[in-house]
């Protein structure tokens, strides 16, 4: 039996309608709402993005317009172009910097392990793919 093939768009609906405060990173689920879903989903989505197709996980600081640092993001860069499906979390007063690769360590991440968990299976049963434990 064949896979059915699926698009870049069907897999980017995939993510965003598995989004949620559970999926949310620790440290931005208090500023998780409805009306701002991307918020705090970044590295779980490169993750489970990285997971289906592979490519670049790129990562770079990001800080307030006052330079104070907000954080880290995290997105991928397929065939040499960059998908960041959670950009639209950011304010106008948050920016974010140039990017780095970054390899992925083996296993599960350190931080966000469950909400990445969580993410990925949600993602995998909405595109009907069988999905083994990372």
């Amino acid at each position: 039996m064949t896979r059915p093939a699926r698009t870049l768009s069907d897999v980017e609906l995939a993510i965003r309608s598995a989004w949620s405060r559970a999926t949310c990173d620790e440290a931005d689920v208090d500023d998780w709402v409805v009306t701002n879903p991307a918020r705090g989903q970044c590295g779980a989505t490169a993750l489970t993005l990285h997971d289906l197709l592979g490519g670049d996980l790129l990562e770079a600081e990001v800080l307030h317009a006052d330079g104070s640092r907000q954080g880290y993001h995290a997105w991928n860069r397929l065939a040499g172009v960059e998908i960041d499906l959670t950009l639209e979390q950011f304010s106008s007063t948050e920016l974010v910097q140039t990017p780095h690769v970054v390899q992925r360590p083996p296993g599960p991440p350190l931080r966000g392990a469950e909400q990445y968990q969580l993410l990925r299976t949600r993602v995998f049963t909405a595109l009907g793919i069988a999905s083994a434990r990372p």
